[in-house]
């Protein structure tokens, strides 16, 4: 299968993240979102990205940014994927918002388009349920910063294709990057596990055993971990933590699965992490 196309849905972190890493690797790419004013602040990361990531990370592709962005269609109209090859869609971590979305893609793309659902917790085979493709729907866990990220977990829903596995491993090798497949439950295996840290260290935090700074020393210092569950809260967006933390809770009815208060105030505040410039830590915007 030809990749001369992908369409990217969504325009937040993970969706410029993606872009990035399709021009980087002299992808063309469609990307979509709501309003020309979030589509603008991508267009301004993604430049930022393309100029900086091969300072940042041995390997990757220098691409001048007026030339990555010629590869780049920035629009408000999800018409505009029907000819792409693969769509990865990076929107809010909503049931019904991506049922929406799906609804449309599914009505909209050719019927060979594969459709690679990037989310952080939701089914993978409840997402598939909304398009009359279920084998052409997988779930890839892509994540920050992607150009640096050389494997990814990917998903398998139940209806799943094996030829629909090949193609997606197929499509990550043109991005330097290998797959680990696993089963579809939610949370998968990354994000069980992870939310389960970051959240916990939000309650430490929220009783006062330790600051947010010694909490993630601890996993770095001691774990050897490369950044800390609560530096990678932020990283991620506190607000995407929260809203994957109660689909986990949902699907589980597992009180482990409690958001902290903490968490929920800082959503609440506006403090949502790097992306606002504050959260468990202060960033210049």
């Amino acid at each position: 299968m030809e990749f001369k196309k992908v369409g990217v849905i969504g325009a937040g972190t993970m969706g410029t993240g993606v872009t990035v890493d399709l021009v980087l690797h002299d992808i063309q790419t469609v990307l979509v979102d709501l309003s020309q004013e979030i589509l603008d602040a991508a267009r301004q990361e993604i430049s930022q990205s393309v100029r900086f990531a091969p300072m940042i990370q041995k390997g990757i592709p220098k691409v001048p940014v007026k030339e990555a962005l010629a590869k780049i269609t920035f629009t408000t109209d999800i018409n505009a994927v029907a000819d792409c090859d693969y769509i990865v869609e990076n929107v809010t971590e909503d049931v019904a918002i991506k049922e929406k979305v799906y609804r449309q893609l599914d009505g909209i793309c050719k019927p060979e388009a594969i459709f690679g659902v990037d989310t952080s917790c939701i089914s993978i085979t409840k997402v598939a349920g909304f398009t009359g493709r279920p084998d052409k729907v997988i779930g890839m866990h892509f994540m920050n910063p992607v150009y640096a990220k050389p494997v990814m977990e990917v998903m398998r829903g139940f209806h799943t294709s094996d030829e629909t596995v090949v193609h997606s491993e197929e499509f990550l090798a043109l991005l330097n990057k290998k797959a680990i497949v696993v089963n579809d439950f939610p949370g998968f295996v990354s994000n069980r596990i992870s939310h389960l840290f970051m959240n916990e260290a939000a309650w430490v935090v929220q009783d006062q055993v330790a600051t947010a700074e010694q909490v993630d020393n601890i996993f770095k210092k001691c774990f050897g971990h490369k950044m800390g569950p609560l530096e990678t809260a932020d990283l991620i967006g506190l607000d995407t933590v929260m809203d994957s933390l109660q689909v986990l809770y949902d699907s589980y009815q597992d009180p482990k699965f409690r958001c902290a208060p903490l968490l929920k105030k800082l959503v609440d505040a506006g403090h949502l992490g790097r992306k606002s410039g504050r959260g468990f830590y202060p960033y210049s915007k």
